[in-house]
């Protein structure tokens, strides 16, 4: 197929943000095409990505719609409402340079998607879950609940009775559920793609700082 001349440079710029950015749409991409100077609509953006059979690779795994949830503490039966009603905490291991394994402890307000700390250490204990959610209270307060899976950094009984002392509820998903957790684990897969897998870490502290 034969673009215009006018549109091959726009292609040429759009394939490169769909390398840097694997999971962007034609709409996110419109909009970091304006950001880069370019006077562009959707329209436009959207012709040439349809004509040109350009995708946004397919999430693996991803179960059809009315399957993800089943259980009362799903992320799709028990919902937030409002900031700080539900956070949602998980582990992500990534490899340094040298081979190491690494844990991150990822905790997110589902209710406004942000993620509220990153913690990276070559070993991360119940007591170090505790430390890190202790901290959080103490700048930002208490979420009502918070929801993960059944790790054992997660079910250990004085995680458990530690968050029941501080009046937050905990909603375990079902085991090898983990679409029922589906906020965090959305984050998760956006920081593999946009992050982990595009670099190289050095070391620990290299992490830390990215």
């Amino acid at each position: 197929m034969t673009l215009p001349i006018r549109d091959a440079g726009v292609l040429e710029a759009i394939r490169k943000y769909i390398k840097k950015r694997p999971r962007f749409g034609y709409r996110r991409i419109t909009i970091e095409l304006r950001k880069d100077g370019w006077y562009i609509n959707f329209k436009r953006v959207y012709r040439i990505w349809h004509d040109n059979d350009l995708k946004a690779p397919k999430l693996k795994g991803r179960r059809k719609r009315g399957q993800d949830g089943c259980s009362e503490n799903a992320c799709n039966k028990k919902k937030p409402e409002y900031i700080d009603h539900v956070w949602s905490y998980d582990f992500v291991t990534e490899r340094l340079e040298n081979g190491r394994k690494v844990r991150m402890l990822n905790i997110l307000d589902e209710h406004t998607r942000e993620c509220l700390t990153i913690d990276v250490a070559k070993r991360i204990t119940a007591q170090d879950v505790i430390d890190v959610l202790r901290y959080l209270f103490l700048i930002r307060g208490e979420p009502a609940y918070i929801r993960s899976d059944n790790g054992p950094e997660f079910t250990a009984k004085k995680v458990k009775k530690w968050l029941k002392l501080m009046g937050v509820k905990t909603l375990f998903i079902e085991p090898g559920s983990p679409w029922e957790n589906g906020y965090i684990e959305s984050f998760n897969s956006h920081l593999r793609d946009e992050c982990l897998d595009r670099e190289i870490f050095v070391g620990i502290e290299e992490l830390r700082y990215v």
